[in-house]
Formats: structure tokens, C-alpha cells, sequence
């Protein structure tokens, strides 16, 4: 009886919005209390009507009532409080907005414990008990409360559906099965169910799989990323480590170059002076001799002059200003010019292989590669826009179609000298560098035409070992003839058999050292695959042979 009385306490001092206990409460004009909190939000919503209502009974109010603390509610409340009523909290029986309601209750209605499918029912921990206690529920299947219980009624014959139509994939009740559903596929929904959770199981093994997998690969990737950071870590060291030797050896050759410089100043700043001193004393004696010969030349004493001539008139060896070799002003200058020599060389060097070593930083591949392509329409994704270089091309190479078309002319083209242009093979090189992923198609003549990749420092001129494409180790060639096709690499060839077409198009996957050779019609046909580790970028090469009677061309597809 006391515990009933707490309870009725409890819901006299409890908010209707909240079911809690009143916290700041309030008094609105029609004598409804509130929490505070829980009021103004509620009249907050009703801002763009400009009318404000009580929760409870509706009346409305015009306009918005100002709130106060109603002090002795609250007091009410914290002495309810101390005498116990904290520990039967709301949401310890009565139902909320978001719960599942007793539908047995009358009055305030208690939340439910569970919901039976049979009774298609709520019902709470009281008004549940027959369903544990007498043995004619003992069928009915209880579960978590659930709102959606009349969604199990047939709308049309407001029975159970304890079926489902495969056919129709629906939960259906016994007299739809009669009906509209006659003659379907039906089973019971226990069957139906049995049925799916077998399926729901393989699901459940297939998605924890996956998560294993993928747990795997997050572990893998992990791994990955502290290697990579390692790596990137030691590569800066290490590099910082030969830059500064390489600065010291500067340093070095620097001193040297200035020590060497002043240690030859100052000998030839000696000797000079050394000589300038010898210069100078026999200028002073050359005085003092012509004082004397001036002197003597004014005696009047002829015996005298005679006696002292032979003497004063003989002049010891000197110096003589011819026997000085004075050369131009242009001493240390030639030091200077050695120097700057070596500065070029340096910038060569760095310039032509600091390509590599930023290659070689940006080639860097982990595992999030995209696959490689199957398709045609795959490999159009990495198509590359390819031109030629005229600087490149041999002089009876005529380039047209915006430079993508090469053809072999009997007669010489007005090219200008270039240092990159073939003199020996009938050879071009595209103007663009290939890196990445690239995918370009030709269209050849059907002579003999050789279709290549090649690093741009493939020798100009001299043997052919040293400048065709596919003769030496700097360059891939497929040889395509009428009949045959052959690959070719570092004078090695390899027969190849595959469709003929006048189509052939390159897959160059750089980074992983990939290039791909296919014939191109309908369908693509891989010819030849190379697997190999590229140090250099790469450029597209063509060599065309003099075909008997017919011009020899290659025409880049766009």
C-alpha cells in the first residue's frame, strides 16, 4: 500500500512531456505544471502560430505566457526525493512516445514486456503472466515488443498470415491461400523463415569473412604504410647523407682550388719581387757608375781622364729588360675557366639524371593500384594523346595529320641540324615522355614497321646495335609484317603468333614495369607481354622499312 502511494506521488510530481520528474517546475495559467526546460521547447515549436496551448488540456494562450519557477513545487519535489521516490524512476513502468505500450492497460498504460504474434498483442510484465502461467497460451509465440504487430493482419481478411506465396514473395493469411493466391507456391512462414535464415546464415559467414578479409588487409595496409614511412625516412638519411658528402667533396675541391691558387701566388709574387729587388740595386749601382763617367767627363786633366777611363767605363752583367718574359695579363684566369668547365659538367650531370631520380620517387607503387584493364573500353581510359617530334625524325621521314602520321618518302626532307634526329635508321620518337599508365593504337601500312617504346637517350647515329629500336638494351620493338609478327629486344627476336590487323596498340603500365603488345580489330588479342623494371621515361618509337611498291606509313589514332 506505502510502494502505491510513492507511485501516485511519482505521478503527481511528474511532467506529462518528459515523464520524468519535474525539474524547475512551472505553472501555466490553466494550472498544468511543467518542467521548465520542457515547456519552452514545446511552445518554441508553436513560435510560427503566435498561439501557444498546454499539452495536456489544449487551452490555448494569447500570448506567450512568461514562465517562473514555481518554488514550492519544487521544494515538493526534492523532499519527495529524500524519502526514496528516486529509485522508481519514469521509465521504470509507464510507457514514453518511443516505446511499446501495454495494449491491456487502461489509463496510464505500462510499457510492454513482450508482444505475442498469436494475440497480436503488447502486453507488460503483469498482464504477460498468463501467457507463462496457463497452458492454452503455451503456442503462442512471444517476442521483443514490437509496434508493428498489425502489419501480421491481413487487411483483406483480418487474419493472422502465417503464410508466405513464393510466388508472389509475400506473407499471406490461410484464406488468401484459398483465394487469390490459389494454386501459387506457399509454405508456412516458419518454413519460409527457416528457408531465409539458412540463407541469412551463408550471408552472415560471407560478410564476416569479408570483415576477416578486410581486417587482414587494414593490417596489411598498416604494415605497409609504417614500411613506407621507414623507407621515406631512411631514403631522406641516406640522401641527406650524400648531399652533404657530396658538399664536402665540394668543399674540398674548393679549398684545394683556392690553396693551389695562393700557394702559386705567392711564389710568383716572389720571384717577381725577387727580381724587381735585383732590378732595382742594379739601378742604384747604374747611377752611382753614371755619376761618376759625368764627373770624369768634366776633368781637365787629360792623364787623369785616360788613367781612370778603362776603369770606371767597364759595366758588370745586368739584368737586361729584354731577358724578362712578361706575359699576358690573363694569370689565373684559366683557372677560372676550368673551373666553370667542371660547374657545366655538374649541371649536365645533375640535369639529365635528376629525371631519374624524381622518377624514381614518383614510381613508387603500393597495393591500391587499379587492376590492370581486360577490356577495350578499359584500356581507352589510359589512352595517351601521342605526337611526333620532327627534331627527331629522319630526314626521309615526311610527318602530317598534326604530326601523328610518319611517312617514308624517297626523297629528303627540309629538316634543320638537330642533335636528336636519326641519321642512320628511318627512325621517330614521340614529342611526349610516358609515364603512369598509358594505352595508344596505330594504324600501320601493312609493309614491315616496327612499333617500340625507348628511352630518349637511344643513340642518333652509328651501328645499328647502338640506334635501332629493339637492337640494343634501351629499347622494345614489335616488328609487324604482312604475316608474321616479331618481338624484339636487345638484338634478341622472339617469333610471335597472333590475328593479323592493321591495328596494334600498346599497354605501358610503368611503374610496375609492365608493356603489352595487342592486335587490335573486333576484339583484342595480346601478341606479347614484357615484365621488366623501367629506370627512365619512356617515348614511343616508330622505324619504317621501304615496302616494294606500296609507301610505307604509320598513322597514330587520335
Amino acid at each position: 500500500m506505502a510502494q502505491k502511494g510513492v507511485e501516485l506521488d511519482r505521478e503527481t510530481f511528474s511532467c506529462s512531456i518528459c515523464l520524468d520528474l519535474l525539474k524547475d517546475p512551472v505553472t501555466i495559467p490553466c494550472g498544468h505544471s511543467y518542467c521548465m526546460n520542457c515547456i519552452k521547447t514545446h511552445w518554441d515549436e508553436e513560435d510560427g502560430k503566435k498561439i501557444y496551448s498546454c499539452p495536456q488540456c489544449r487551452q490555448s494562450f494569447t500570448p506567450r505566457p512568461v514562465l517562473m519557477k514555481s518554488t514550492m513545487l519544487a521544494v515538493l519535489v526534492e523532499e519527495l526525493k529524500k524519502t526514496g521516490l528516486q529509485a522508481a524512476p519514469a521509465d521504470h513502468c509507464y510507457a514514453g512516445a518511443k516505446d511499446v505500450a501495454c495494449d491491456v492497460c487502461t489509463g496510464r498504460k505500462l510499457k510492454a514486456l513482450k508482444s505475442c504474434l498469436v494475440c497480436v498483442a503488447s502486453y507488460c510484465e503483469k498482464h504477460l503472466q498468463p501467457h507463462y502461467e496457463s497452458s492454452a497460451f503455451e503456442k503462442h509465440k512471444l517476442v521483443e515488443p514490437s509496434k508493428k504487430l498489425q502489419e501480421n493482419i491481413c487487411s483483406r481478411h483480418d487474419e493472422v498470415m502465417k503464410l508466405f506465396c513464393r510466388t508472389d514473395q509475400q506473407c499471406i493469411c490461410y484464406l488468401c491461400s484459398m483465394d487469390e493466391h490459389k494454386g501459387h507456391d506457399t509454405v508456412s512462414a516458419a518454413a519460409e523463415r527457416t528457408e531465409r535464415q539458412r540463407e541469412l546464415q551463408v550471408c552472415r559467414q560471407n560478410i564476416q569473412q569479408g570483415i576477416q578479409d578486410r581486417e587482414k588487409d587494414v593490417k596489411l595496409l598498416q604494415h605497409e604504410v609504417e614500411a613506407i614511412s621507414r623507407s621515406a625516412d631512411k631514403a631522406v638519411e641516406d640522401s641527406e647523407k650524400i648531399f652533404t658528402e657530396l658538399i664536402r667533396l665540394m668543399e674540398e675541391r674548393r679549398s684545394d682550388v683556392e690553396q693551389q691558387v695562393r700557394w702559386q701566388q705567392e711564389t710568383e709574387v716572389s720571384r717577381v719581387k725577387e727580381l724587381q729587388e735585383k732590378l732595382e740595386q742594379e739601378i742604384t749601382e747604374l747611377k752611382r757608375k753614371d755619376a761618376e763617367l759625368m764627373k770624369l767627363s768634366h776633368t781637365e786633366d787629360h792623364n787623369l781622364f785616360l788613367h781612370n777611363y778603362p776603369s770606371l767605363s767597364a759595366l758588370s752583367e745586368s739584368t737586361h729588360s729584354s731577358s724578362i718574359n712578361i706575359r699576358p695579363l690573363s694569370y689565373f684566369e684559366d683557372v677560372t675557366a676550368a673551373v666553370s668547365e667542371v660547374r657545366g659538367k655538374l649541371q649536365d650531370v645533375l640535369r639529365e639524371t635528376w629525371t631519374n631520380v624524381s622518377l624514381t620517387v614518383t614510381d613508387v607503387d603500393v597495393l591500391l593500384s587499379d587492376p590492370e584493364p581486360k577490356t577495350r573500353a578499359e584500356f581507352l581510359k589510359y589512352s595517351r594523346e601521342i605526337t611526333l617530334d620532327p627534331n627527331t625524325a629522319h630526314t626521309r621521314l615526311f610527318l602530317s595529320e598534326g604530326n601523328r602520321k610518319v611517312t617514308l618518302m624517297n626523297q629528303q626532307q627540309s629538316y634543320s641540324d638537330h642533335p636528336y634526329r636519326f641519321t642512320e635508321e628511318f627512325q621517330v620518337l614521340s614529342r611526349e615522355s610516358l609515364t603512369g599508365r598509358c594505352y595508344w593504337e596505330v594504324e600501320w601500312s601493312g609493309g614491315i614497321d616496327y612499333v617500340a617504346v625507348t628511352y630518349k637517350n637511344i643513340s642518333r647515329a652509328g651501328s645499328i646495335n647502338k640506334c635501332r629500336l629493339g637492337w640494343n638494351d634501351k629499347s622494345w620493338a614489335l616488328r609487324c609484317e604482312k604475316s608474321s609478327y616479331k618481338f624484339l629486344y636487345n638484338n634478341a627476336e622472339t617469333p610471335i603468333s597472333g590475328p593479323q590487323s592493321s591495328r596494334v596498340g600498346l599497354y605501358l603500365d610503368h611503374s610496375a614495369g609492365i608493356m603489352s603488345f595487342y592486335s587490335v580489330s573486333e576484339t583484342m588479342t595480346l601478341l606479347h607481354r614484357v615484365q621488366t623494371t623501367f629506370t627512365q621515361p619512356l617515348y614511343a618509337g616508330f622505324l619504317l622499312y621501304p615496302s616494294h611498291g606500296n609507301t610505307s606509313w604509320i598513322y597514330i589514332q587520335k
